[in-house]
């Protein structure tokens, strides 16, 4: 085994001159760019999906998601909720080890145990390690001095104490923030543990230059097995390069120096799809298309307590004026100009497809500029009496969505001023309410429809939580309130379409589209598979 994990490092190391494929027929080597680059593979750090996708490799948790969103076991076999969905008792395989260290204190590796679950989501919310993702454990319940309810009863007996119950937990638990670490490795290493990844996934960690490439090798000891019996992963390494030129890296795709290309990116979606996004007849042979709604919703939003329109100096006060810029455009014609129709127009409420809660019956905002026009002369504006000027602010990234909707609003007497700001500036600014008209999006953290819900909750006001519009609605809270105890499906799933339609009717928002995964691979590679998380999974993957 140590020699064929050498050899397959010897590979890699040659990989960025000389990649061919059949230059190394007897090694399966899974290939990616990763163009915004890596920070950290440590699962307490993976709040964007670069980093999620590298950690989805090397970590796991109790519970995990498959394609179709349900939760299935993983390092815990089975749990059960009792107390009234208060209690959750996992009970934990015998069989998963972490990967080989030299830092265990009697062999190379050792079984992960309940109480390195208890040492790892202790460590997420510890204030001092200031993980962006300690807020998954919000609703755990906490002692008199803080210490949270995370209790190994045995080595394979967990449980976890909620305050109250909480149906999406379980869908919480399969994020990456939840994976298991050693403690041993983690205290030896401390903030470079994110350099020094020890954990149980399907690939091991084996070298990073972080300008450059990472490399991952076969985990030979994974625990997991595929429907015959087989253990995973099939491939036996994966290269990771972190080139920031998408046109370059997909030239690299095309010429089959990578395996596979996410995303639509404007320097080559022209080049690869048709008029009506689909792959053109000359990448047939040879390239899929694989594609799924994403849990994805592209948005603008108002700062409903902006001192602007608090002190009534702004028209977006008037609810009419937001309805009006909500039927002032059309959608469909966006998507088709501007992402080759892929994606689907958001018609309906702020839950993107794909998750239950959305509902097609649910009309919000269509093409409709008649009713636009009304709208603003119900509150005074006209020819003559124009709306002042409004402010959109945006990233580079979507300014051509921005500047089409505001060649659409000009019909209908809306006059748009775009700025343009770095992301970082951005998010800043939306978060701390210095802007009162912004472009934004929301991916899923977890595959419920209350973690986008919740953006509106009165209590989740930014820069505290992820209320950015500071929409205030006691009807809207107590609804919200009710979801989160409500254990039958249906009924929560009823709760949150009518809070959906709160949102859309009080036009707190503008919604646009519905994302949609779009992932390219060559036509030979099988097992990717694709999910609505848009995450990246390759223990699958056969070459």
């Amino acid at each position: 085994m140590g020699k064929q994990v050498s050899l397959i490092f010897v590979f890699l190391m040659f990989l960025g001159c000389t990649s061919r494929r059949e230059q190394y027929k007897d090694v399966a080597i899974f290939r990616y760019n990763e163009p915004n680059g890596i920070t950290s593979l440590d699962p307490a750090f993976t709040r964007n999906l670069e980093n999620i996708s590298a950690v989805n490799q090397l970590f796991n948790g109790l519970v995990q998601m498959d394609e179709n969103l349900n939760v299935v076991p993983c390092i815990a076999k089975s749990w059960e909720v009792l107390d009234s969905g208060k209690l959750y008792r996992f009970v934990l395989r015998n069989d998963v080890l972490f990967h080989e260290s030299d830092l265990f204190e009697n062999e190379l590796s050792r079984k992960v145990t309940a109480r390195d679950f208890e040492y790892s989501f202790n460590r997420l919310v510890d204030q001092g390690l200031a993980s962006p993702g300690s807020w998954v454990f919000n609703f755990v319940q906490k002692d008199s001095v803080d210490n949270y309810a995370f209790r190994a009863i045995s080595d394979s007996v967990l449980e976890i104490e909620l305050k109250t119950a909480f149906p999406p937990f379980l869908g919480i638990l399969t994020m990456q923030y939840c994976s298991v670490v050693p403690e041993e490795v983690v205290t030896h290493y401390g903030e470079d543990f994110r350099q020094h990844p020890i954990g149980t996934g399907p690939f091991k960690f084996k070298f990073w230059s972080e300008s450059n490439k990472l490399v991952f090798v076969k985990n030979e000891e994974y625990f997991e097995l595929d429907e015959d019996g087989n253990r995973l992963p099939y491939i036996d390494a994966v290269n990771v390069t972190f080139n920031k030129d998408e046109e370059v890296a997909f030239l690299k795709f095309l010429k089959g120096d990578l395996d596979y290309i996410s995303g639509l990116n404007g320097s080559y979606k022209d080049e690869i799809l048709n008029s009506d996004g689909g792959l053109k007849v000359k990448y047939s042979d040879r390239v899929k298309m694989i594609t799924v709604p994403y849990l994805n919703t592209e948005y603008l939003g108002f700062n409903l307590q902006a001192k602007e329109i608090v002190d009534g100096s702004s028209p977006l006060k008037y609810l009419q004026v937001r309805q009006a810029i909500n039927y002032g455009f059309n959608r469909k014609k966006m998507l088709l100009y501007l992402r080759k129709g892929i994606g689907t127009p958001a018609n309906n409420g702020f839950i993107p497809k794909g998750l239950p809660g959305f509902t097609s019956e649910f009309e919000g905002y269509d093409y409709n500029p008649k009713k636009a026009k009304a709208l603003l002369r119900e509150v005074g504006f006209d020819k003559q009496n124009k709306v002042p000027k409004i402010t959109l602010n945006t990233t580079a990234q979507y300014l051509d969505l921005c500047e089409y909707i505001q060649h659409e609003l000009k019909d209908i007497g809306i006059s748009l001023e775009i700025e343009v700001n770095p992301s970082g500036t951005h998010n800043e600014m939306v978060a701390q309410g210095n802007m009162t008209f912004f472009r934004k999006s929301w991916v899923a953290d977890y595959p419920d429809a209350e973690n986008y819900l919740a953006l509106f909750y009165g209590k989740n006001l930014a820069p505290d939580g992820p209320n950015y519009t500071r929409y205030s609605s006691s009807e809207y809270d107590r609804l919200y309130w009710s979801g989160l105890s409500e254990p039958n499906d249906s009924a929560r799933i009823a709760l949150y379409e009518e809070m959906d339609k709160m949102i859309i009717k009080d036009a707190a928002i503008v919604p646009l589209f519905y994302d949609q995964v779009v992932r390219f691979v060559p036509k030979s590679l099988e097992g990717l598979g694709v999910n609505p998380m848009n995450l990246l999974s390759l223990k699958k993957v056969k070459m």
